[in-house]
């Protein structure tokens, strides 16, 4: 680890981003070149102390993890965000079948998305990065480490992470989950994060395994789709995807028809965030 060089890095990539590079208002009195810390370490998920004990070159050495976040909030390219592993002390991971790396260009897509329920997911359905609406209707995925990062192994190991879609629909997500893990791990093999995932559940879930013995291939996800929501009540959104070919990566943007009684409790959502109210709206 290269503590010198980690700092000077991290100070420079902050003062060369903009406030509006990541969709942030630039203010009449604002005198600081590029980002404050502490709006680094809110696009990264990370306490200002700690980015501010890596710039003045203190602290432990950063986890893959932490790197990789900060890389995120940072909008780092590729070769920035190896260069950056680098001056840390770690090698530099794969920027395919992985969940390290989010490009710079799907960040400033989701940084302009900041009102609506928006995130990047890997290929395995990891959610990498999201925005505050998505994390109120989704919930808060950034704590998450390792295979429970992906949604078709909570799925299945973590039922009540089913709660957040309509109980009718259950069997028709689990079997499409499934399905485009199948098709991750025809791709990937045994021995990546999906025959991870895969070996896990084998061992661990009957359900799973009846649906995995029956060989479906992927299946698509509906464009429509339903979720409950203990504050707002049902909503019936629909689900546009934009697929990043290089890394396999997808941007999920949920929007409703206006005028209709899901874009009220949309837009319902998207103020309360993830406070809890005295009472939700009944069923429709």
């Amino acid at each position: 680890m290269d503590r010198d060089q980690l700092a000077e890095f991290l100070r420079t990539r902050r003062e060369a981003l903009r406030p509006e590079d990541v969709g942030l208002t630039r203010g009449p009195r604002r005198r600081t070149p590029g980002l404050r810390r502490e709006e680094v370490a809110q696009l990264s998920d990370m306490s200002t102390d700690y980015l501010t004990r890596l710039e003045q070159r203190r602290g432990p050495q950063p986890s893959e993890q932490m790197l990789s976040a900060l890389a995120r909030g940072l909008r780092l390219s590729g070769a920035e965000r190896d260069h950056l592993f680098h001056l840390a002390g770690h090698p530099a991971p794969e920027r395919v079948g992985t969940d390290a790396y989010v490009s710079p260009g799907m960040l400033r897509i989701l940084d302009r998305l900041q009102d609506t329920p928006a995130q990047v997911i890997s290929e395995l359905g990891e959610t990498l990065v999201q925005t505050a609406p998505a994390k109120a209707l989704l919930g808060d995925s950034s704590a998450l480490t390792g295979i429970r990062r992906a949604t078709v192994y909570r799925w299945f190991a973590e039922p009540a992470s089913r709660e957040v879609y309509a109980s009718a629909d259950h069997d028709e997500r689990g079997r499409t989950f499934v399905g485009e893990l199948r098709a991750a791990y025809a791709r990937l093999g045994r021995h990546s994060r999906a025959g991870e995932i895969v070996a896990e559940l084998l061992r661990t879930s009957p359900e799973f395994t009846d649906i995995w013995d029956a060989h479906d291939v992927a299946q698509k996800h509906p464009q429509t789709k339903r979720f409950r929501h203990p504050e707002v009540g049902a909503l019936t959104l629909d689900c546009q995807t934009l697929l990043d070919r290089e890394t396999g990566q997808r941007l999920l943007v949920f929007t409703a028809m206006p005028g209709t009684v899901d874009a009220e409790r949309l837009a319902l959502l998207c103020v309360i965030g993830t406070q809890r109210m005295a009472s939700a709206p009944s069923e429709p």
